[in-house]
């Protein structure tokens, strides 16, 4: 019987505003039977999630989205299945929330230089409530009054106007190592989504050397056609397919637990049947 599933879903952990308890409960309202916590770069949330999930009766996939960087485009990394104590992936993880640390600090500088009105060490000692989702720089400039939210972040703000971009995070091929060595599965996320830039076709032809496993067929930002091409290409080549919200729970607008829908039956994954 098929099974309404969500695999990729953000907490507290990275940029969600979900603790564990509250993402399990929302599961429940929803009917999810299958979910993976997916935080940026980050596992910290997923053994409560696993635990409560188990005394919901929800199944459940270990998992993390890992930043990734090739030519001057980012790429997300869905591993499944990971072992989250492997010290390697840990590893991996830590630097890349160090890099990104990094980055909020040179965004202010930067930002400052141009004459914002936002202070170096005032942000140095700034904390923020995680449960409000997002990340620190964004907490401080819509505190500020600069920034109305994340859309208007990245429209307005994260621009190359500004010489702001992503870090360069390490190699998809490290990456896709690393979560090997943890004993999972690594799919390419969304990537029919907006976030990649030059479109899916060129996507697809970047990304034909590297050995992902599956990628990300269903996702909130996806077209129809999108979709369509991913399970094409997964299903002429063999690969695993997967599907989720990329909720952040009330973080980013318009993404909703269980949307687009999905189901066991329409996914495939090597974890599934053992669930």
């Amino acid at each position: 019987m098929a099974i309404r599933a969500d695999l990729h879903i953000h907490t507290t952990a990275s940029d969600g505003t979900w603790t564990p308890a509250e993402l399990i409960e929302e599961a429940q309202r929803c009917g999810i039977g299958l979910l993976a916590v997916t935080d940026h770069d980050s596992v910290a949330n997923v053994a409560e999630a696993g635990r409560l999930a188990a005394q919901a009766g929800i199944g459940f996939l270990p998992g993390a989205e890992i930043c990734s960087t090739k030519g001057d485009l980012s790429f997300h990394i869905l591993g499944y299945g990971i072992d989250i104590t492997n010290k390697p992936l840990v590893e991996l993880m830590r630097h890349n929330e160090d890099l990104l640390e990094q980055k909020d600090v040179d965004s202010i500088r930067l930002l400052a230089r141009e004459g914002w009105a936002v202070d170096e060490a005032e942000f140095a000692r700034y904390t923020y409530d995680r449960r409000r989702g997002g990340w620190r720089a964004l907490a401080y400039l819509i505190d500020k009054g600069l920034c109305t939210g994340v859309n208007d972040f990245f429209q307005r703000i994260f621009t190359p106007e500004h010489d702001l971009g992503f870090p360069t995070f390490p190699a998809i091929s490290e990456v896709i190592a690393a979560i090997h060595g943890a004993g999972g599965v690594a799919l390419c996320a969304h990537a029919a989504s907006g976030f990649h830039g030059p479109g899916l076709e060129q996507v697809m032809d970047l990304l034909r050397v590297e050995s992902f496993d599956g990628f990300e067929c269903y996702h909130s930002n996806h077209s129809e056609e999108g979709t369509q091409r991913l399970l094409l290409h997964c299903r002429k080549h063999k690969l695993l397919i997967s599907g989720g919200s990329d909720c952040h729970g009330a973080f980013v607008p318009g993404r909703h637990l269980g949307e687009p829908y999905v189901d066991t039956e329409m996914l495939k994954l090597p974890f599934i049947d053992r669930l």
